[in-house]
């Protein structure tokens, strides 16, 4: 079921490479956004993973968190964030949640019917305090 404009944000508890998150406790009634990538190790996403680390120190000046969510393992996340490090000479400065079971990309309808399911589809929530 698609998530519509005004809908409370679907909680949800996950491993991610900062740690276990319960969601809502973690945005902790302030602003957040949630965004998917398909896959780790591949180059858009690696470049989009790059820049948003880039630009996060703006969001916290507004305080808004990020977050990013694939349904790699968190063994990827992790080996990978050494290579957008590397590659996008930057440092990750916030969680990747790790969903290989998809239940977040399910809750947030990320995986598209007619494609394949080891992978998300790039996708973005802004989610209020309310």
């Amino acid at each position: 079921m698609a998530i519509r404009l005004g809908d409370e944000a679907p909680n949800f508890t996950a491993e991610t490479t900062e740690g276990t998150i319960n969601f809502h406790e973690w945005l902790g009634g302030g602003w957040g956004i949630l965004f998917s990538h398909p896959k780790d190790y591949t180059p858009v996403c690696t470049t989009e993973l790059g820049t948003v680390a880039k630009i996060t120190p703006e969001f916290k000046k507004r305080g808004v968190k990020v977050i990013a969510v694939s349904v790699d393992p968190l063994d990827s996340h992790k080996g990978w964030i050494n290579d957008i490090n590397e590659t996008q000479k930057t440092t990750m400065n916030y969680p990747i949640i790790a969903d290989p079971d998809k239940k977040v990309a399910t809750l947030y309808d990320m995986i598209h019917p007619n494609a394949l399911d080891n992978m998300t589809v790039r996708s973005v929530f802004i989610v209020g305090p309310d």
